[in-house]
């Protein structure tokens, strides 16, 4: 629990949050009990209803989380802060069918793209990189509505429990897949095309950070890699900086680059390859 003064942020509140949206994301596939298309209606109707509310307070805190004392002393529980937070809910709810657009993309891009998904029940429920995007989504809806803090609690469960670390800024269109996904890092402003793939380890990250006349670090400046449309990485590779990846580019296993990329260029490491006569040598030997 995250206190200030009399605010307070539940992480326990937040996973139920969460719990709440993959139930009315997907009803039936997170639920505890099975849910029939007779009264489907009305297990969304009541989920969202209890969303809102939920979310309206949290909201609420995570404001005043970031209020003054003197703030929170003259307006505790104001009822602009309330309905401020109630608007910013019902914007969020707004944003869940493509929310669920892009998610049912990113599942059939897993499907399709892995030779061992059996389903795509199978994906939503088993794939590691599948719970990062779908808290992702989430996350990267409140960010953008401008919601403090709950977006990064958000994203730090999912990187918890599955070792994809994405920032709630980084921009993702539709069809991504991250294949295994342990150890990939996506940076807040980083931006993502659509029917891009990464595999395991792989980091789009910042260079050095400038600083301003006091020494200061200067945010909110575009600092991490832009992929363009259908880039493929591969695992282990380091993409540092505000560069582009072309169209269709594919950039192999452990490359690092600090530079842009044309569309449709492949990129490898750079390496020396034994003769078959060295090779029979040390055999031999």
């Amino acid at each position: 629990i995250l206190r200030h003064s009399s605010s307070t942020l539940s992480f326990r509140e937040i996973e139920r949050l969460v719990e709440r949206m993959k139930s009315i994301l997907f009803p039936g596939i997170f639920d505890l009990v099975g849910i029939g298309q007779a009264s489907m209606r009305y297990h969304v109707t009541a989920q969202l209803d209890q969303l809102h509310s939920m979310l309206t307070e949290q909201i609420r805190l995570g404001i005043c989380f970031f209020c003054t004392d003197e703030d929170q002393e003259q307006i505790p529980d104001s009822v602009e802060c309330v309905e401020r937070s109630r608007l910013k809910a019902i914007a969020f709810i707004d944003e869940i069918p493509h929310i669920r657009d892009l998610l049912l993309t990113d599942i059939r891009a897993a499907f399709e793209g892995d030779p061992a998904a059996k389903s795509e029940a199978e994906v939503i429920l088993c794939y590691p990189s599948i719970k990062a995007l779908l808290h992702h989504r989430i996350a990267h809806a409140l960010y953008s509505l401008g919601i403090p803090i709950i977006p990064r609690i958000i994203s730090e469960m999912a990187h918890s429990q599955t070792g994809i670390d994405i920032h709630p800024g980084a921009s993702i269109a539709e069809s991504f897949f991250i294949d295994h996904g342990t150890g990939v890092v996506i940076g807040e402003t980083g931006v993502i095309g659509k029917h891009c793939r990464v595999y395991q380890g792989v980091t789009l990250g910042a260079l050095s950070f400038p600083k301003d006349a006091q020494g200061n670090i200067v945010k909110n400046l575009p600092r991490h890699p832009v992929l363009e449309d259908n880039v493929i990485v591969y695992s282990g590779a380091t993409i540092l900086g505000r560069v582009t990846i072309g169209k269709g580019a594919v950039i192999g296993g452990n490359v690092w680059l600090t530079q842009d990329v044309p569309p449709g260029a492949k990129i490898v490491q750079q390496q020396s390859i034994p003769t078959q006569t060295t090779i029979l040598g040390k055999a031999g030997a």
